[in-house]
């Protein structure tokens, strides 16, 4: 058989052509699988000159089939070119699969990670471009690999890959970091604005995590990247205050009043408030400190807080995330300091207005 293959590179090496396969991760194979099964390097490359049946989509990785690789073969390729090779060789494409619970047929992509544009569309962003019409993808590895950017592999290095989830079997990194990467590589204003307001509105993350990593980046020296993180922080404000007041009225909570500014009768203002129930002098303010919160904002909060509570006003602090991943939680403690509000001191006098 191996001396026909001399003679005609393009003959099929079995009856069961890659094209029926329908796993895409057995259509993509590196020069050292195809050596473990036999396929020399003369004999893989034989098959990739101009009308074969093969072709080198990245150094040393082959795609087995004529045709232009789809988006996901795309990404397989990145991955595969990218992670250091970990675990058994796996089958042939042209031998029927045959998985296994202790077995499965599932490559494993150590230390590399999908992030930008890529992770973006994989995460499920409407607007991020499909994978088909990236000219690139991006593919994050420990800054020690030695690995260049070439064909449609753009190498990232980093000090340590981000702790990031599997989308399909894919590795990609988390949403803020995925972000920030895709930012780093934008020059339109707008793009950038649609990218991170969908992350809020969409739910896919919080503000904070996202400012972060912008500033992790040295990215929020960009006035467009500024002016689109104004818009990411009103997004999330918005979003937090429904979040608020769906969480009062779901939970049976007393209505407040909502979105005021506290004074002293005749003296300094005391700071606005997003609830405030004054018959029990209990205040809710929603944390929106993006990124690495500074000294001075810690300091403000802390002194707005402290005058309060020596007024006797019980200020409950809480962040966007907390509404959203544990409203049940944020309106039981509400309600104990209402309930508490009994036990204490008369607060003192204030006057309230609308914000």
């Amino acid at each position: 058989m191996r001396n026909a293959h001399h003679m005609n590179p393009d003959a099929p090496l079995s009856p069961h052509p890659p094209r029926h396969l329908a796993d895409v991760r057995r259509r993509i194979l590196t020069t050292a699988q195809l050596r473990a099964h036999g396929v020399s390097t003369a004999e893989a490359n034989e098959r990739c000159r101009s009308g074969g049946a093969w072709q080198r989509i990245l150094p040393g990785v082959f795609l087995l089939h004529p045709g232009p690789p789809t988006g996901e073969e795309r990404l397989h390729a990145v991955l595969t070119y990218a992670s250091r090779a970990t675990g058994p060789a796996r089958p042939m494409p042209w031998v029927p699969a045959q998985p296994t619970p202790q077995a499965p047929h599932r490559p494993v992509y150590a230390e590399a990670a999908i992030t930008g544009l890529a992770a973006l569309a994989l995460h499920g962003f409407t607007e991020a471009p499909p994978l088909l019409s990236l000219e690139r993808i991006d593919v994050l590895v420990p800054k020690p690999r030695r690995l260049r950017s070439t064909g449609c592999a753009r190498v990232l290095r980093t000090a340590g890959l981000p702790s990031g989830q599997l989308v399909d079997g894919v590795p990609v990194a988390p949403v803020p970091r995925a972000l920030a990467d895709a930012v780093a590589a934008l020059d339109d204003g707008e793009a950038v604005r649609r990218l991170l307001t969908e992350a809020v509105a969409c739910g896919h993350c919080e503000p904070g995590p996202v400012v972060r990593e912008l500033e992790r980046a040295r990215l929020l020296g960009r006035t467009h990247v500024v002016e689109a993180v104004d818009s990411l922080v009103a997004e999330g404000r918005a979003i937090a205050e429904e979040r608020l007041y769906r969480m009062v009225w779901e939970h049976g909570l007393p209505d407040p009043l909502w979105n005021v500014d506290l004074r002293l009768p005749g003296g300094p203002p005391l700071g606005g408030l997003d609830a405030y129930w004054p018959e029990q002098a209990v205040a809710v303010e929603l944390d929106m400190r993006a990124g690495r919160p500074r000294y001075e904002e810690y300091a403000a909060y802390a002194r707005k807080r402290e005058h309060l509570e020596r007024l006797g006003i019980t200020v409950v602090l809480v962040t966007p995330g907390l509404l959203r991943s544990a409203p049940q939680q944020q309106a039981a403690v509400l309600r104990t300091a209402l309930m508490a509000a009994g036990d204490r001191e008369p607060a003192a006098y204030v006057v309230v207005r609308p914000r």
